[in-house]
């Protein structure tokens, strides 16, 4: 029987690729408009060459950017393009379309919700509680706290010991096949692909490893109350067959 459903964060219930697209333009924007000598589109494809390269929880992205334009250190406009970043991203975080209602469906069913996602601790953590998703959890696993990444087994193995259940009592939902379906799948868990966000038709060799594929988070409901249903009367027809 499923006991417990973990969830991805970025692109799962909390919709960050847009987010992230919006805050990065509008932090260029008042780079630019606080005196950055340069065009936007310059400016902002540099930035995402640089994020590529270094990472999106590196925390100087506009310093570095500032050394690849060639310009001068400049706290005024690095001062700019934080804000703008920070203020974007405290406006229009949000959570998945559907996300709320799936986990206090879940929830209310009795199966017991984790999160297993790669990061920065505090910026996955400010996610959940600005969303004020925190309650809904039993634990958060977090990548870079655990010393591993998705999808090494390890993190999903430090999971299920946690919340004390085998891999075939839990389930895995995520956006990517790799790093979510294909490392949770290969510890035994049941999988669930949520088609979503940057990762929609990427990754799509690992699609073999997802046992359902969604469109929509309240999907995942039903799954799983499916799945313990067809247990339950594989249970009961082997009772009547003894």
């Amino acid at each position: 029987m499923i006991k417990v459903v973990f969830f991805d964060l970025d692109d799962t219930l909390v919709d960050t690729t847009k987010l992230a697209e919006m805050a990065r333009r509008n932090a260029v924007e008042n780079m630019i408009r606080h005196g950055l000598p340069v065009d936007f589109e310059t400016a902002y494809s540099e930035l995402i060459e640089l994020i590529n390269e270094y990472g999106s929880n590196f925390n100087r992205h506009f310093d570095y950017l500032l050394r690849r334009l060639d310009l001068p250190n400049n706290p005024k406009w690095i001062a700019a393009g934080v804000i703008a970043y920070h203020n974007t991203k405290f406006a229009h975080l949000k959570s998945v379309k559907g996300a709320r209602k799936a986990l206090l469906e879940l929830k209310k069913d009795g199966f017991g919700l984790g999160v297993i996602t790669d990061g920065d601790p505090i910026k996955q953590w400010e996610k959940i509680i600005r969303l004020e998703l925190d309650d809904f959890f039993d634990n958060v696993f977090i990548s870079d706290y655990l010393g591993v990444k998705k999808p090494h087994p390890k993190i999903f193995k430090k999971a299920l010991k946690k919340m004390d259940v085998g891999p075939s009592e839990a389930v895995m939902v995520g956006d990517r096949l790799y790093s979510d379906i294909y490392g949770a799948k290969q510890v035994g868990m049941k999988t669930v692909w949520f088609r979503y966000g940057k990762y929609a038709n990427r990754e799509l060799e690992y699609l073999e490893y997802a046992d359902f594929t969604i469109r929509s988070l309240e999907e995942v409901i039903e799954i799983v109350r499916g799945l313990n249903l067809e247990e339950k009367e594989c249970a009961d027809t082997e009772v009547h067959a003894d």
